[in-house]
């Protein structure tokens, strides 16, 4: 479904106008709903000398939103089986002096491990093999203790790149197109592009001159930053982070990924990074996404995974663009105006098995409430807000396992008299009645 005409010339409007303050050559914009590519825009050039304009399919580097696509190939290894996240680096390259780094820290960006592979490879663009990558490895430094802090390290997605090949047996490329590219449907994407595909420039600061940068390969670097992708493509990608494909990455993993475990900004707390994605709030809303820069290019993908909503942004400089402001501002800006409509209520199966659980209770002073949502038992906080809520599911005849939301992985306990009545309950260990009771009632 297209757009309205109001809000589509009010994005058109703020993407030409970023495009003539960043001074960018090119300009390309996505906005994804409900799974489809519903509105882009395509300002400038894709090359410039003679002049070609970019479409939906034309090919863009995304940089290091190819992390994300890192780290999905990971957590389809640790939903198989393969590996576990506490598993150390040493489980692969036991003879290194950072083999204790584990597979969560080097994916959240808090093991501490230097920013870059060792060398200048920013410079020379000379980037490693993966044995070059493996031996030099040794002389990185810890910069950080591990987990202290937030720090972005593009080795550490290096390494899980080897890691990925190691377990999988095969190229990452390779492993990436079976498992997640050909999957979604993103035939436009991989680490080498198609002739028709844009060019990267450096604008001179001053003299507002064009320079074409020079296309990279980075060998064993790659799956830090190495993707070609397209305003089509992304938007295939940003619908499954909205409504992830089982057959791809499971949605429980997909939310376990999209949590964040370390803030980016520890006084504003506006931006934290999970495992491969980061994580940035507007208002009340938080998006999920990455960044991406490569010589020649800047991108930013941002989704809002409650409200189905997209948006992929890609300039072809090298510097001196917002591409995440602008993206989240352009998200915004969708979401005010495409309230999405939930489907309507209706009325509840029977459960007679849930029966007696069913109405207020007390615990610690407070009341509680269990009730039927879908087909699912809940439990809120009269007075509380949805954060203090919590879904069950049944464990056995007496027990329940909270599966999302309060306590999470806690057992709900039901308590019968000699009658077979339902005295009471017990979660997370505390005692849970009928009637409000003090502490001291309860001995």
């Amino acid at each position: 479904m297209p757009l309205p005409e109001t809000l589509a010339a009010s994005l058109s409007a703020e993407v030409a106008d970023a495009q003539r303050r960043w001074r960018a050559p090119g300009l390309s914009v996505g906005v994804t709903r409900d799974g489809e590519l519903t509105w882009s825009r395509h300002v400038g050039s894709a090359r410039l000398d003679p002049p070609v304009a970019a479409t939906d399919e034309t090919q863009v580097m995304v940089g290091s939103i190819t992390k994300t696509f890192t780290a999905l190939l990971v957590m389809q290894q640790r939903d198989e089986g393969r590996l576990d996240l506490e598993d150390p680096l040493g489980t692969w390259l036991p003879e290194s002096r950072h083999a204790n780094l584990t597979v969560r820290r080097l994916l959240s960006h808090t093991s501490g491990l230097q920013r870059e592979p060792v060398g200048r490879i920013w410079e020379t663009l000379d980037a490693p093999d993966v044995t070059r990558l493996v031996e030099e490895l040794e002389d990185a430094e810890q910069v950080l203790p591990p987990h202290l802090a937030f720090h972005y390290s593009n080795l550490a997605f290096a390494l899980l790149g080897h890691v990925v090949e190691r377990l999988a047996g095969r190229p990452w490329e390779e492993a990436l197109r079976e498992r997640i590219l050909t999957p979604l449907g993103m035939n436009r994407t991989g680490l080498t592009p198609r002739d028709d595909h844009a060019y990267g420039y450096q604008v001179h600061p001053f003299a507002g001159t064009a320079t074409r940068e020079a296309q990279l390969e980075l060998r064993a670097t790659a799956p830090l930053g190495g993707l070609w992708s397209s305003v089509a493509d992304m938007a295939r990608y940003a619908a499954f982070l909205a409504q992830p494909d089982p057959a791809v990455l499971r949605r429980e993993t997909l939310d376990e990924m999209c949590r964040p475990l370390v803030m980016i900004d520890v006084d504003g707390w506006r931006a934290g990074y999970g495992l491969g994605y980061e994580l940035v709030r507007s208002g009340d809303r938080v998006y999920v996404g990455h960044r991406g820069a490569m010589p020649g290019f800047l991108s930013a993908l941002r989704v809002s995974r409650t409200g189905g909503v997209g948006v992929f942004v890609v300039a072809t400089k090298t510097a001196g663009g917002e591409a995440g402001p602008l993206a989240t501002r352009l998200l915004d800006a969708a979401l005010d105006a495409l309230p999405r409509v939930l489907p309507a209520w209706v009325p509840e199966r029977p459960q007679p098995d849930l029966d007696e659980l069913l109405g207020a209770w007390w615990s610690e002073g407070e009341e509680l409430v269990l009730e039927v949502r879908e087909g699912e038992l809940w439990m809120r906080v009269a007075a509380g807000t949805p954060l203090d809520e919590t879904r069950f599911a049944r464990e056995s005849e007496s027990t329940f396992r909270a599966i999302a939301g309060r306590e999470r992985g806690e057992r709900l306990e039901l308590v019968r008299g000699s009658d077979g009545s339902l005295e009471k309950l017990y979660f997370a260990t505390y005692a849970v009645t009928r009637t409000p009771k003090a502490f001291a009632d309860l001995t």
